[in-house]
């Protein structure tokens, strides 16, 4: 098959859902009111409550929940065939991811701005926000964790992405202070900050940065790790417009320039797929494509740290409620099609079938290699482009947005010990210098304490797939709730919240009983801890839900 085919039926697709699908969930179900007062107004502070333009929100949206994951999921995943990946991808994307960005970001606009996990305290009770909020501890961990590891070793394996990947940081200080200054309007600022930034990426190349292989007692690795997270530490405590609105913003823009040259590459070389559209013959030990394909694929389809985003920073900036269509849902639009260039980057970008057999050739290979690689093979073809600029380009596409969900997960798990710091009275910790202090420390815990190399964030990291969704599904059933107890239809959240709960339950077994026969008792323990936890929230919202299904029907049996 060829991938300009593949390429139109999914965009079509993801178009359609916009226009027509959005539409309704956001009107219909949703009712969001252009008249109500939004916490980013109410609650305005200039640090964290901005009332921000909704082009530069959807920037941050995006850019926050597009990391690493919705090129190393669907890139690992093509390893079942293109056709399971694209269809998760196309079909996730228009009937889970859409409405639960758009549906968490209301949600938390409903109730003053709070986190998902707060939320539920108010929805569903006391035991369940309490519950829901380990789980979302351990989620934040994890990103933050793996996802320092992951820029680090794009760092060491392409030096020319250094500069622009750092000198990206430059350019948004700059363009927070002529956007919030009002200096200059937004389009002259959109077009200045992105030539600034493409002009990095051509530098690059001719001047690529590295560290020394040892820095003292340090590798090249454990200080490029350190580097990110005392970045990232100083980043969650500015002011939002200041550096995370704007490098967001030019970074939304920034990708889809390099989604409309990798799209341009595929229309004019109008490459063959050459991996199987179902594989039959998968390599020993790859498991069963159900339930693992609904959770090796999350971002690009659904995810749970999505309604971490939507219920942490981004409801925190909305203008108006009508915004959370074009913000959440469309954000999740730009992450799926995101997902769709990395499966056709994954499967298009090598030359023969074997070519990609031997990168496949174990489950959990290809992810972000198979992008950069097989992506610049297209551009290469497609455009002309430069091997190791088009390289460049896209490691710079994979660093920045790993590195923005990076600095979004950190602010995210400070609000975390912040709102601990409020729940338990405990008014140390509701410092912002001192929640950041103990969400970088548990980070770097984590990843120089398991592994010693800085890597150990990875230990982990086996599970995120599964507590992922596990969380994109309790998100949508404390929206389902507050569905109902406002009178409204539910089916449209609840569908999917139950296809995603039996899907994890069954990989948190499956994986349960791997660690098991691995006697591998530290993931055995937090596997069983997440189900326990999955099984409790789940008890707490259907007993709440059905206590408000009994109310309405009651009420309406009266009226």
């Amino acid at each position: 098959m060829n991938a300009v085919l593949l390429m139109l039926m999914g965009l079509g697709a993801m178009a359609a859902g916009y226009f027509v699908y959005s539409k309704f969930i956001c009107e219909k179900i949703f009712k969001v009111d252009p008249n109500f007062v939004t916490p980013a107004h109410e609650m305005q502070d200039g640090i964290d409550y901005v009332p921000t333009n909704k082009y530069v929100l959807w920037g941050h949206h995006f850019t926050s929940v597009a990391g690493a994951a919705p090129i190393i999921g669907p890139a690992i995943a093509v390893i079942w065939g293109w056709v399971p990946a694209f269809l998760w991808v196309v079909f996730g994307t228009i009937f889970f991811a859409g409405v639960h960005d758009a549906g968490a970001i209301w949600a938390s606009n409903r109730n003053k701005a709070k986190s998902i996990g707060a939320v539920t305290g108010d929805v569903i009770g006391e035991r369940a926000r309490s519950i829901f909020m380990v789980v979302i501890f351990l989620v934040l961990l994890m990103v933050n964790a793996v996802f320092a590891v992951v820029i680090a070793k794009q760092l060491i394996n392409f030096p020319s992405a250094t500069l622009p990947v750092w000198g990206a940081i430059v350019v948004a200080l700059i363009i927070g202070q002529l956007i919030y200054r009002r200096l200059i309007n937004l389009l002259v600022v959109s077009i200045v900050g992105v030539a600034a930034l493409y002009a990095l990426i051509y530098i690059g190349p001719s001047l690529p940065l590295a560290l020394p292989e040892t820095l003292g007692p340090l590798s090249d690795n454990q200080s490029w790790i350190i580097l990110l997270f005392v970045y990232a530490a100083i980043a969650s405590l500015l002011p939002v417009w200041m550096l995370l609105q704007p490098r967001d913003y030019i970074n939304g823009i920034q990708l889809f320039i390099g989604l409309g040259l990798l799209y341009g590459a595929v229309l004019l070389g109008a490459p063959d797929i050459v991996a199987p559209a179902f594989n039959t013959d998968v390599p020993e030990g790859t498991p069963s494509i159900v339930p693992l394909l609904f959770v090796t694929i999350a971002c690009g389809a659904i995810s749970g740290f999505h309604g971490l985003v939507s219920s942490g920073t981004t409801s925190k900036q909305l203008d108006k409620e009508p915004d959370v269509r074009f913000v959440g849902y469309f954000g999740a639009i730009g992450e799926g099609s995101l997902a769709l260039a990395a499966i056709i980057a994954a499967t298009a970008g090598f030359a023969t079938l074997a070519d990609w057999q031997a990168v496949y050739h174990a489950f959990g290979q290809g992810g972000v290699s198979a992008f950069i690689k097989g992506g610049a093979n297209i551009l290469e073809s497609g455009i002309g482009m430069d091997e190791t600029m088009a390289q460049t380009l896209l490691t710079v596409m994979v660093v920045l947005f790993a590195g923005t969900t990076m600095d979004t997960g950190l602010r995210l798990q400070r609000y975390i010990f912040q709102e601990w710091g409020s729940i338990y009275n405990l008014n140390w910790m509701q410092n912002g210098a001192v929640a950041t202090l103990l969400a970088v420390g548990t980070c770097l815990l984590l990843a120089f304490g398991a592994g010693g190399d800085g890597s150990g964030g990875m230990l982990i990291w086996p599970l995120f797939g599964t507590t992922n969704q596990l969380l994109a599904g309790l998100t949508l059933l404390v929206i389902t709730v507050m569905l109902v107890k406002l009178g409204r239809p539910m089916w449209y959240t609840l569908a999917p919240l139950i296809f995603l709960l039996v899907m994890t339950t069954m990989g948190l077994l499956i994986q349960l009983k791997g660690f098991y026969d691995k006697q591998d008792w530290f993931l055995f323990t937090l596997d069983l801890v997440v189900l326990i936890a999955a099984i409790v929230i789940s008890l707490e919202c259907s007993a709440t839900l059905s206590r408000s299904l009994k109310a309405r029907k009651t009420a309406a049996e009266n009226d």
